[in-house]
């Protein structure tokens, strides 16, 4: 263990610079700064080791994380070979990701894998039924075998359905609400001592409803995304795992192709407000990469609506 004296200029370089810093590099034989939480004892001497600054009898911890990024995260989207999820994907690629896993019932297509040629060695596709957790528990079994480590998991597979609620048929209804699962994925931060993030898609139809595009059983699913988010962010907060959510509005996917085909369209955007025109996927990716990373450490049980046209619910 190597000791510093608090003017040593190797103290400084390990700190950086900082405005508090300035008052501590002062030759002053009891310098405190609360902003940084550091005291310096009478010898004015500091211990440095790997994570944490040690003075007599102190021990200080390093500093949040303040910058978004996901550099060495392993992540985990469901529903992610196409529209929203693929999107996500991209978004955690380009913010520095280790390794992207689509756990996807569907097949790839092309730009999955223009994206994957983009991103070599780090986007990965598992077969995975999101109504069996069985199923996902494979998957995410699969995972750490491979990389090791999980550290988030993006719940965002999900259906679409939108029509008067008495012509919903209960299976249809049933299918609404039985794709978002998340217990495996906290099982699995639990069993590896994981600080996991767990991201729910939910839906700016979880808020008031759309009377363009009515859909009483899909917008319960969804609000009851956004309840479930607040509960288990408490149950699970003792396990160090957060638990959020994202309400993305209108999108443009192949989900909602048939929205802009609508009779007066146009007309109607330029009621409601806000930007006139669909979202792009990737223009929800910061939402989930914030709340995937380590800037957002003490942000669980929110919800992050997404939504460009402003009354659209």
């Amino acid at each position: 263990m190597e000791s510093f004296l608090v003017h040593d200029d190797r103290f400084k370089a390990i700190l950086g610079p900082n405005p508090t810093l300035e008052l501590l590099l002062e030759n002053k034989e009891y310098a405190f700064a609360h902003e940084a939480g550091v005291y310096i004892p009478p010898d004015n001497t500091l211990f440095i080791t790997s994570n944490h600054i040690h003075t007599t009898g102190l021990i200080l911890t390093q500093w949040s994380q303040t910058n978004i990024t996901l550099s060495s995260k392993v992540i985990a989207i469901t529903g992610a070979n196409r529209g929203i999820g693929l999107g996500i994907v991209e978004s955690c690629l380009v913010n520095d990701a280790a390794r992207v896993y689509s756990l996807d019932i569907g097949d790839t297509a092309d730009e999955f894998h223009g994206l994957s040629q983009r991103f070599p060695g780090k986007l990965f596709a598992i077969h995975t039924d999101v109504t069996q957790e069985s199923s996902i528990a494979t998957a995410v079994d699969k995972i750490i075998d491979e990389a090791d480590v999980l550290h988030g998991m993006v719940v965002n597979a999900g259906r679409t359905k939108h029509k008067p609620g008495l012509e919903f048929t209960d299976e249809e209804i049933e299918a609404l609400f039985s794709v978002n699962v998340a217990r495996t994925a906290a099982r699995a931060f639990i069993r590896l001592g994981i600080k996991g993030s767990i991201v729910f898609t939910a839906s700016i139809a979880s808020y008031p409803p759309n009377k363009r595009v009515p859909s009483a059983p899909y917008g319960a699913s969804k609000a009851g995304i956004r309840n479930m988010t607040h509960t288990l962010a408490m149950e699970w907060a003792p396990h160090n795992i957060r638990v959020n959510s994202v309400s993305p509005g209108l999108v443009n996917t192949a989900m909602t192709y048939w929205v802009p085909q609508q009779e007066g369209w146009k007309q109607q955007l330029k009621y409601y407000g806000g930007f006139p025109r669909l979202a792009d996927v990737q223009e929800l990716g910061g939402a989930y990469v914030y709340l995937l990373s380590d800037a957002a450490s003490y942000t669980t049980s929110i919800d992050i609506p997404v939504n460009g046209v402003i009354g659209i619910c």
